[in-house]
């Protein structure tokens, strides 16, 4: 009995021997021991394990445990080399895992004769890439440490005291990480929380992602002529922020109109370019609490334009032309659809000034009006010329049904006056038919336009017949009216070849007369 006592207490401390290399950081006495610092984090961030104890010289292997439960899914992070203090130091960040406590374990390398264990517990967090930027910038989110495989994840932006959702349902991988992108919201300048919670993450326990807002400004477009109105709209400025300010080439603008920011930090102002010469210039703006120094400039692109006074009418209209944005002191040829019309010269902003000419017969709807200056540059705008047709004339003479001539005769018609701004010419067709379409006759024998007088006379006789006659009137912008409604009129009395037969006919009926009364009367005397 005494003997098995004695083998029993031998047993026991042979297993606590095997036992003790496996022991944890906390044993007692001068054994190896390992301290985590932090021992909680979330994935990403970096961790320090401290050993001491170690047998010198001797390489150590670190591992991390990815699952909170399986013992085998584990990484090698780190191996080092334990120092003749028979300390060591490692530092590595944590790999993506889910929330909880998550073995790591230091191994002697070659004799293994310490093995050494702590628990790192894994939180959820965020972390934004990229940190700081406009209102727009777009965002990516990444989620680390949340429970395997949790559901339902919703993600905030927070505003100033109050938050907008950005995303709900976003699901978690079995090691807990999940991504999710978008645009920053309107927001005034400064730190932005981006916060998130799940089905097993609250969130008081996610740590948060900070997005910094940085002020910028945009403006409608990048170029334009002196005079042009451009909208320019500011984000990211301090909440509130009053007497905004737009600077141009260094100038301020627009200051009967002051603007302030709202709580987002917004906000939106016009300006009418200033009257320069062509070039590229800085464009920026500032506020009472945002200075201009934390906004990026824009470069804006001053370009030639022109102004119509006025940029639609008639034929005959007197237009004025004003040139800006072009090369100083130059001499300028302005055009009406290719043709020059006037010259100037602009002056030290790069502008010229009432240039006048009456508007020329051009087809009607767009036509260009151009000016180019000596060094090149040049601009085009639209006068618009009026489309209204000129109305219907009224058909004088020859009346219908009426008869004209003799034989072979050359009607003189005549019509009634039409009006019209831009002037009236007329077209005149004759036919055989009275078959009428949108050009006229189907079949004219006489094609007469642009007659500017309201009677013509034809220049080649008309043979005996029945014809048609109709007009048109056609203004200076080529605006046509309606044909008239056709009338008939009878050319010549008979036919040329009756009128030779009767002629004949009379002939030799005076011939016969003549012949019995004079010459037979002669031969019965005799």
């Amino acid at each position: 009995m005494r003997l098995f006592s004695q083998l029993l207490v031998v047993l026991t401390v042979c297993l606590v021997a095997i036992a003790l290399p496996a022991a944890p950081a906390q044993a007692n006495g001068g054994g190896p021991s390992i301290t985590l610092s932090p021992s909680s984090g979330v994935p990403g961030e970096e961790i320090t394990v401290s050993g001491n104890n170690f047998t010198a010289g001797e390489w150590v292997d670190i591992y991390y445990y990815l699952d909170t439960t399986n013992t085998t899914d584990r990484i090698l992070v780190e191996e080092t080399k334990v120092l003749s203090t028979r300390r060591f130091t490692v530092t590595f960040a944590i790999p993506e895992s889910c929330k909880g406590a998550h073995k790591v374990r230091v191994e002697e390398d070659s004799s293994y004769a310490y093995v050494v264990e702590a628990y790192f517990t894994v939180k959820p967090g965020l972390t934004a890439s990229p940190a700081e930027g406009l209102v727009g910038t777009n965002v990516t989110v990444e989620g680390h440490g949340f429970a395997k495989s949790e559901k339902n994840i919703e993600l905030r932006y927070y505003l100033n005291g109050n938050y907008t959702t950005i995303a709900q349902n976003i699901p978690a991988g079995t090691r807990g990480d999940w991504t999710w992108s978008f645009e920053i919201p309107s927001s005034a300048k400064g730190d932005h929380s981006i916060d998130a919670k799940g089905d097993s993450s609250s969130f008081v326990a996610v740590k948060d992602a900070i997005f910094e807002v940085t002020p910028g400004i945009s403006l409608g477009k990048l170029s334009g002529t002196p005079g042009e109105k451009i909208m320019m709209t500011g984000n990211g400025f301090y909440a509130n922020d009053r007497y905004i300010t737009i600077l141009f080439a260094g100038e301020e603008v627009n200051t009967d109109v002051r603007v302030d920011a709202n709580p987002k930090g917004y906000w939106e102002k016009d300006f009418a370019v200033p009257e320069m010469p062509k070039g590229t210039y800085s464009v920026t703006a500032y506020g009472e609490s945002t200075p201009k120094e934390d906004i990026s400039v824009l470069s804006f692109n001053i370009t030639p334009g022109l102004v119509l006074s006025p940029d639609e009418g008639h034929v005959g209209t007197d237009l004025t032309v004003t040139g800006h944005g072009f090369a100083t002191n130059k001499d300028v040829v302005v055009k009406y659809d290719g043709s020059q019309k006037a010259t100037a010269m602009t002056d030290n902003e790069g502008s010229f000034h009432n240039v006048s000419f009456p508007v020329p017969e051009s087809q009607h709807g767009e036509n260009h009006v151009t000016a180019e200056d000596a060094a090149s540059n040049n601009a085009t705008a639209i006068f618009t010329m009026e489309s209204t047709p000129p109305g219907t004339p009224e058909l004088i003479s020859p009346l219908d049904k009426s008869r004209v001539g003799f034989i072979r005769v050359r009607p003189t018609f005549e019509w009634s006056m039409v009006l019209d701004d831009s002037g009236v010419r007329y077209n005149l067709q004759i036919a055989r038919s009275n078959n009428v379409t949108a050009t006229g006759f189907a079949n004219p024998l006489v094609l007469k336009p642009n007659i500017v007088v309201t009677n013509y006379t034809l220049e080649k006789p008309l043979s005996y017949g029945t014809y048609y006659w109709i007009v048109q009137a056609v203004d200076g912008a080529g605006n046509t009216g309606n044909w008239t409604e056709p009338i008939s009129f009878r050319a010549g009395l008979l036919p040329l070849w009756a009128f030779i037969v009767i002629i004949v006919a009379i002939v030799a009926g005076v011939g016969a007369a003549v012949y019995f009364f004079i010459f037979r009367k002669r031969i019965h005397y005799y």
